[in-house]
């Protein structure tokens, strides 16, 4: 079914080009004719799929007409988007909590947990640091700051507080309050305490560890539940932010910037052909059932740019298809603050764009140093609105780069946000299967062992 998908979705993006087209010679008429014919074609596939995944991706396309069409209907769309991103960051803690306690402290196996730990951090820094120099090849190659002019509308403003040491870092990660931690939207703190909650409970006797192992099971479960509930809002949700956004940024300013953006998604793509489907096939991951899985996880984070969003469906998605849940549980969260493969690409491309926009020349070694202190900072951005954002003018003023091309960055950031966010996705998920494969426990389930799920509606 996946590429009769595709092939709807090609022919409405076809009726729109023809649409433009026919604008141009002035025949608004069949135009219009044309758009709501494929708009009409998208929504009536969706309610025959009743599949959750198309009717996201034709939110975002009815979002982007009703943006581009209905403006003063669009600007109540970010409305959506806010309550869904609520709903989900309402899950993420005691989903997190529930499911890391349970994998250690019913497991037992203290050694395999910081077994564990090492490899996956091992791992994430391999990943991200090809997903830097993937950056920075891309932007020097295609030099998309070269021709660009600083507009007059520009001006200098403060820039956001740097980036923290890294010994400030270092101490981020232990928690306070594990309450502040939550409402603070802290997961690397979470995670943390999480762990040394696990590591407790494991080291008492079985009769009282019995009943917070039940109690953390019981959670983890109703928090799948309550997420397959507010799925179920996503497509509206995703279609209201759409709209919203090309309501207010519409499309010719994208113009100046398109070859920016577009380096970036060529080295999406080079990242995800070249590191991260060579991984698969070395680890020989069972790319359809992973694509498939992924599919849902990955287009929520796309449309909505936070990873967040994606979280707890990419959890239960990776247990679905064979991942142990200590794994998911200790593997994705961590992943989510050090493997961050799409916004470490960004940054390294951005930096170098700043460079090119202004006209300096930088060499191959200041650029490896620039590389390498973002390496650095970048860790830990997760969960934070906008952070590669302050990372990048943090870096900029480091190495003595003028601010003003960060904020032609603005402009675009949006669309870039999607791409980078729903690669983070792909990495994170990829990583929970590979460190399952290395611990020897990944055990892909038969498609009649597939727990039931709420996609359909």
């Amino acid at each position: 079914m996946f590429h009769i998908s595709v092939s709807i979705i090609s022919l409405y993006l076809l009726f729109w080009y023809a649409a433009e087209v026919l604008n141009l010679f002035e025949l608004g008429v069949w135009a219009e004719v044309l758009r709501w014919t494929g708009e009409t074609m998208l929504i009536f596939y969706a309610s025959k799929r009743k599949n959750l995944t198309i009717w996201i991706f034709t939110s975002m396309f009815i979002g982007a007409e009703i943006g581009t069409y209905f403006p003063q209907v669009a600007a109540n769309g970010k409305m959506l988007g806010s309550i869904f991103l609520r709903c989900i960051k309402a899950i993420i803690a005691p989903l997190l909590f529930g499911t890391l306690v349970v994998g250690i402290a019913g497991h037992s196996d203290l050694k395999q947990i910081g077994r564990m730990g090492l490899k996956s951090i091992f791992y994430f820094e391999i990943v991200t640091t090809l997903a830097l120099f993937i950056g920075l090849l891309v932007v020097n190659f295609v030099n998309p700051g070269k021709g660009i002019a600083k507009p007059d509308i520009i001006e200098e403003k403060a820039i956001p507080a740097s980036p923290k040491t890294w010994q400030e870092h270092i101490i981020d990660i232990f928690p306070e309050n594990f309450a502040k931690s939550i409402s603070e939207g802290l997961i690397l703190q979470v995670v943390v305490f999480s762990i040394l909650f696990g590591i407790g409970l494991a080291m008492v006797s079985e009769s009282k560890k019995k009943p917070m192992i039940a109690f953390c099971e019981s959670l983890s479960e109703i928090m799948f539940k309550f997420t397959n509930i507010v799925m179920l809002f996503a497509p509206f949700a995703v279609g209201g932010a759409i709209a919203y956004t090309v309501s207010n940024m519409g499309l010719e300013m994208f113009l100046p910037l398109a070859k920016l953006v577009g380096a970036l998604y060529i080295g999406l793509i080079i990242f995800i052909l070249f590191v991260l489907f060579p991984i698969a096939l070395i680890v020989k991951v069972p790319l359809k059932k992973f694509v498939n899985a992924i599919s849902e996880p990955v287009s929520i984070a796309f449309a909505t740019a936070s990873s967040e969003s994606a979280l707890p469906r990419a959890m239960e998605e990776m247990e679905r298809i064979g991942v142990p849940p200590k794994i998911v549980g200790f593997v994705l969260p961590t992943g989510y603050s050090f493997n961050l493969d799409g916004t470490t690409l960004y940054l390294s491309l951005a930096s170098i764009f700043v460079a090119q926009v202004a006209g300096i020349e930088l060499s191959i070694s200041q650029q490896l140093i620039i590389c390498l202190t973002l390496m650095l900072t970048s860790k830990g951005v997760a969960g934070v609105a906008r952070a590669s954002m302050v990372i990048l003018a943090a870096t900029v003023s480091q190495f003595n780069l003028p601010l003003w091309p960060v904020y032609l960055i603005m402009a675009v950031d949006v669309i870039m946000d999607m791409g980078r966010t729903a690669v983070n996705v792909i990495g994170n998920c990829l990583a929970t299967i590979v460190i399952a494969k290395w611990e020897g426990e990944y055990k892909p389930k038969m498609d009649n062992e597939k727990i039931l799920e709420v996609k359909e509606f």
